[in-house]
């Protein structure tokens, strides 16, 4: 965490977060003292120190910190987690999800949907932002309508694989035509 803060990451998305005290270890890594434990050096996100000060003072309101809701453990303990202070969002990762409940790849089955639901209600009431992972736009669709805030679509291989097949099939029209 204190490398991705110290190269200027505004917020850093923390993946397998599965109970309250590790959301709580996210947040305190997160902060600088006295709200935290994150360490303290000269690096790129102070401008290597011409900024120390301003960026120290501010750090710790401006940090934004989302924990990954991604096994079946995490949806068990969402009501301590999202009380966590310090929880900015919840990032849902269906995939990882479905995975932990039996249905690898099925993120339509009915007992991951549930999960998804329940997060979505427990967060929704709390009143701490969601975020959700697809890998096409169409399957982040409801999400989007339903108001999560942070929407991440695609995986990079995907994406590269999918623009060397449109480049292909060009390709392959003029050659034919």
């Amino acid at each position: 965490v204190k490398h991705v803060l110290d190269v200027g990451a505004d917020g850093v998305i923390v993946p397998q977060v599965n109970t309250a005290e590790q959301a709580a270890a996210a947040v305190r890594f997160s902060r600088y003292a006295p709200d935290g434990a994150r360490g303290v050096g000269i690096a790129r996100a102070h401008g290597y120190g011409q900024s120390f000060e301003d960026y120290v003072t501010r750090a710790n309101e401006r940090i934004t910190v989302v924990v990954q809701a991604e096994q079946a453990e995490a949806v068990e303990n969402i009501e301590s987690i999202v009380a966590v202070p310090g929880v900015d969002c919840v990032l849902i990762g269906p995939y990882d999800l479905a995975a932990s409940l039996g249905h690898m790849g099925d993120v339509e089955a009915p007992a991951v949907v549930e999960a998804i639901d329940h997060v979505t209600e427990t967060c929704q009431a709390a009143g701490v932002p969601l975020g959700m992972f697809g890998v096409t736009t169409e399957s982040v669709r409801t999400y989007v309508e339903n108001g999560f805030g942070l929407i991440v679509v695609g995986v990079d291989v995907m994406l590269v694989v999918s623009g060397a097949k449109r480049v292909l099939t060009g390709l392959r029209e003029m050659i034919v035509s």
